[in-house]
């Protein structure tokens, strides 16, 4: 019994189980320590295996008996711990070649499911499809065992002779051919269309060359016409514009003249206003003076005519003012004798009797007042009885 410290190589896996370890422990290309009498180990290959799968009369979908023979990589995965595992709970303690026989089994058994539910010229006409498709089916059962399949492809497809695979390659050589010829035609014809576009595209080519040629001829008699028309142009315009400044330059001395003559009847206006104000002095030193001396003299009496009349308007005006204050003292003394004597009379009226025995005469005051105040009047009876 090995103990101690235990190595393997980059190909194997140590398995180590007993004391220690609920599960197994997988070390995949390492080294490991085990315990004496307490645990244990074992090896487990990583190396690929070459299994050949044989699958001789299936029946496929149109019941055309088929033999495939392929060839299957499957290995061991040391990177997967889980594919480990599983590896160590179906496979540890087998030899290479129950495995294999195992793994023959299992793509024989998918291999044959395949090809009972695929025709003949699929399989013949796309063998790594068909290859895929089993490793596809077969990758669950094979991940079960903890093995990968590495790589599988299809080696040979045969149908006992029946000649259906001839058959079919007949028909596709027939139908090749038969492509070819359609090819060699179609070539044909693509190069007659071609030669047909090609002398098109010339001629329209050629066609346009000439029509640009035309154009440019055209463009050269526009041009030609333009620069003629441009230089008639030109020559009217200067004629025009020698006939312009003529014209301006007679009318330039026109207004020379012109400003010659008003300079001249400007002075002949001004010495005109000089005339002028000379008779104006003058007439000035003999009539104007006298006119005004005389508007002095009426504007001197109708001045003191208005003063006259204003100082006796004043004059009235104070008149009436001294009447109206002297009607309103006497007014106001008047006035006051009145209440004075109106005053003496109540009291007279209710005094006391002169004596006990004879009652007082009866009083009775009929006065007669009269007072002229802002047009009012007052009358007032006494009477004494």
């Amino acid at each position: 019994m090995t103990v101690g410290f235990i190595a393997c190589g980059p190909n194997e896996a140590l398995v180590v189980s007993g004391c220690g370890h609920r599960r197994p422990r997988v070390v995949a290309g390492g080294r490991v320590f085990v315990w004496p009498l307490a645990q244990r180990v074992q090896r487990l290959s990583l190396n690929v295996m070459a299994v050949t799968v044989e699958s001789v009369d299936v029946l496929t979908r149109e019941a055309v008996p088929l033999t495939v023979r392929s060839l299957a990589i499957a290995q061991i995965s040391g990177h997967n711990q889980r594919l480990l595992e599983s590896a160590c709970e179906q496979l540890l303690g087998k030899s290479v070649d129950e495995i294999q026989c195992l793994v023959r089994e299992t793509l024989d058994g998918h291999q044959r499911a395949s090809m009972a539910n695929t025709t003949v010229e699929r399989i013949a006409a796309d063998s790594a499809r068909f290859a895929a498709l089993v490793s596809l089916f077969a990758e669950p059962d094979m991940t079960r065992m903890g093995l990968t399949i590495v790589s599988y492809t299809v080696q040979d497809i045969s149908d006992g002779g029946a000649g259906y695979l001839r058959a079919i390659g007949a028909t596709a050589t027939a139908r090749v051919k038969r492509d070819a010829r359609i090819g060699e035609a179609e070539a044909a014809r693509d190069a007659a269309i071609g030669e047909a576009l090609t002398e098109q595209q010339l001629m329209r080519e050629r066609y346009a060359i000439g029509a640009a040629i035309a154009r440019a001829a055209a463009d050269f008699q526009l041009k030609s016409a333009d620069n003629d028309i441009h230089v008639l142009t030109m020559r009217a315009e200067t004629d025009l514009s020698y006939r312009l400044m003529a014209a301006k330059m007679r009318q330039l001395i026109k207004a020379e003249e012109m400003e010659v003559k008003v300079i001249e009847r400007a002075q002949e206006v001004r010495l005109l206003e000089q005339e002028v104000r000379r008779k104006t002095r003058e007439l000035d030193a003999t009539v104007c003076k006298v006119a005004e001396a005389d508007r002095y003299a009426a504007d001197r009496l109708s001045e003191a005519h208005r003063n006259a009349i204003v100082m006796e308007a004043e004059a009235e005006a104070i008149g009436i003012m001294l009447r109206a204050e002297a009607e309103a003292s006497a007014i106001v003394a008047k006035a006051r004798a009145e209440a004075d004597l109106l005053a003496n009379i109540s009291d007279a009226v209710h005094g006391k009797r002169f004596n006990d025995r004879w009652p007082a005469p009866s009083v009775i005051v009929f006065a007669l007042f009269a007072t002229k105040a802002d047009d009012k009047l007052m009358s007032v009876f006494v009477i004494y009885c």
